[in-house]
């Protein structure tokens, strides 16, 4: 549920926290998908979310890690997730191709939810993306 994931989150951003603290540095983007693997699976008896958790670190770059319910943690080349995903497989399975620069990755996930938010109702009507890069982020909004 969307409560659950919100309560993930706020778990594994405290811990997180708590980590900066002690090593002095954030995590790596793979500590914090398994962080939140941790958190999922000590507790897939009371909350149900699947997690998509993206990142950059100076480790190994660009990272997706998709956290289904249970908590199993897995490395992919891109993850989608939602009501408005079942609309979306065959397009996104001819669409994505490794190693295609910055704009092309923005219009790939642009033209990914717009398909899905005209097939599925409950998908939302804007789509608010965030580019994760070694610069650090950058928010983007495209209205419905």
């Amino acid at each position: 549920s969307a409560a659950d994931t919100q309560a993930i989150s706020d778990m594994v951003r405290r811990y997180i926290g708590e980590h900066a603290l002690d090593k002095g540095r954030l995590p790596t983007v793979k500590s914090a998908a398994h962080m939140f693997r941790t958190v999922c699976y000590n507790n897939k008896d009371r909350l149900m979310a699947g997690i998509i958790c993206a990142g950059w670190d100076p480790v190994k770059g660009g990272q997706v890690y998709s956290v289904p319910i249970g908590g199993t943690c897995v490395r992919q080349p891109f993850s989608i997730g939602g009501s408005g995903s079942t609309y979306i497989y065959g397009y996104v399975d001819s669409a994505f191709r490794e190693g295609m620069n910055r704009d092309e990755c923005v219009e790939f996930v642009r033209t990914s939810l717009s398909h899905a938010m005209a097939r599925d109702g409950s998908s939302g009507g804007v789509i608010r993306m965030v580019i994760i890069d070694e610069d650090g982020t950058e928010r983007k909004f495209v209205p419905g």
